[in-house]
């Protein structure tokens, strides 16, 4: 197991949550770091990337509201949602380059 991501849940409509991502690999520190997001019968969707120098970008959906960010040292890496919608709502996977997706972490916003 490469990735291992936790931290979803049930939260409503404004809440906050913040995932973790923990990574089984020596070259975190070097590589880029992605967030991507799933409903059932959609495709995954880019959500935020961090690099390894800490520049971030974001779909714009999630802008003003998500932060992506890692911590090298202990190999993870996280994203903090507040405001959360209703539309965020699906599996939240990371991933970095030369690993598969993990498990995934579920996020349900209710109205």
């Amino acid at each position: 197991v490469q990735l291992v991501e936790s931290g979803g849940g049930l939260v409503q409509a404004g809440g906050s949550l913040r995932l973790s991502c923990a990574a089984f690999i020596a070259i975190f520190s070097r590589n880029v770091m992605a967030w991507y997001r799933q409903v059932p019968g959609n495709q995954r969707e880019l959500v935020a990337t961090i690099t390894s120098d800490g520049i971030t970008n974001y779909v714009g959906s999630v802008k003003g509201r998500f932060t992506i960010s890692r911590d090298n040292a202990k190999s993870t890496g996280y994203l903090q949602m507040n405001s959360l919608k209703p539309e965020d709502t699906g599996i939240y996977y990371c991933i970095l380059p030369g690993t598969g997706w993990g498990q995934g972490t579920q996020v349900t916003v209710s109205s």
